[in-house]
């Protein structure tokens, strides 16, 4: 790590890259990267349906009914919470404009054996029936939905100013903490796979405080409308594990060697990519091994950085095979990986 002497702040550059500078041999960059999305739709699903498959079943009532007790469930929450779940999702599906249509199908006397907990997955025929009734062709279901609550209590020394004067008192505060828990499925019956199985969960404190503990708790009461806001926004938050995202990846690249890899890395920190990359080119030929191969790795960051990623592995591949430099080999196997999932990302921006 970089010592506090050395450490120096990040600078923007052109192709979206980072770099943190320090006193070592190698200094980080951090180049954006588009990322394929953690769930991939087939292209040929076009339209998509929405259901709620919270209800709990008959002979599970009385398990539900000591849960709701136990985690202070107010009445109706959890039904709410999952309907505003399952809107706040079918809203963000259209909005991203992936699917032609999207359909928020209710709850369709769906129910689950196993409250607070996956159950087990829909038959086939079941989803195939949901799907051709409504002309779909992909489920996306809620099959869990719970919250559970924590209420604690304190009270402080205050001073109650009264007709007669100060006294001393107690001002009782009382706070809740409620989780909200969610839990998805995406079924394809074309292809017969679910295509995933993931939980969203989400916190939510609240706070009251008056001069008893009746007084104090009186805040927790109104808490349904904004469970009902974290249980929206939860499904929303599902709805981003189809949309690939961007995010950074940390690179090291060479700023010692010769005076040239010295004058390249001023030209890196101003923002002159292009610059640094024609004097790091010029010193891959560099009768020292260490230098050409330091030169030939730094080609490969900066191909990456300008999206020419068969080229990167090129450049890293020369840098390992014909100089033996280690950080080259690491980085071919992370250029790969990149490779795999800009064909990965492909797929799924195919339509």
């Amino acid at each position: 790590m970089p010592t506090k002497t050395c450490l120096k702040s990040l600078l923007l550059v052109p192709a979206a890259a980072f770099i943190f500078t320090s006193c070592k041999t190698t200094e980080l960059v951090y180049i954006k990267v588009l990322e394929p999305a953690p769930v991939t739709i087939p292209p040929y699903v076009k339209s998509a349906g929405v259901v709620n498959r919270t209800t709990i079943t008959a002979q599970n009532k009385a398990v539900d009914v000591v849960d709701k007790i136990f985690s202070l469930e107010g009445a109706q929450l959890d039904k709410e919470g999952a309907k505003s779940s399952v809107s706040g999702l079918a809203e963000e599906l259209l909005k991203n404009n992936r699917f032609n249509e999207v359909k928020e199908l209710g709850e369709l006397d769906l129910t689950t054996t196993a409250p607070g907990l996956f159950s087990a997955p829909l038959s086939w025929e079941t989803v195939d029936k949901i799907c051709r009734d409504n002309h779909v062709d992909a489920l996306f279901s809620l099959e869990l939905f719970d919250t559970d609550s924590k209420v604690s209590y304190a009270a402080t020394p205050v001073t109650l100013k009264t007709p007669l004067g100060n006294v001393p008192g107690l001002e009782h505060h009382a706070s809740m903490l409620t989780n909200v828990k969610t839990g998805w499925r995406i079924y394809d019956p074309a292809s017969r796979n679910i295509l995933d199985e993931f939980p969203v969960a989400r916190n939510i404190t609240f706070a009251g405080r008056g001069i008893n503990p009746a007084a104090a708790a009186a805040a927790l009461l109104n808490r349904k409308e904004a469970v009902k806001q974290v249980s929206a926004q939860v499904g929303q938050q599902y709805a981003m594990r189809i949309i690939p995202y961007r995010t950074r990846v940390i690179r090291d690249y060479y700023v010692k060697g010769t005076d040239n890899f010295r004058t390249a890395r001023r030209k890196a920190q101003t923002g002159n990519w292009d610059g640094a990359a024609e004097i790091w080119k010029k010193e891959t030929t560099n009768p020292s091994h260490t230098v050409a191969g330091r030169a030939c790795y730094n080609m490969a960051i900066i191909c990456e950085i300008n999206g020419e990623l068969d080229l990167a592995i090129k450049w890293s591949q020369k840098s390992y095979e014909e100089y033996n430099n280690r950080l080259a080999l690491k980085y071919i196997n992370m250029l790969k990986n990149r490779q795999a999932g800009n064909e990965l990302l492909k797929q799924q921006q195919a339509e």
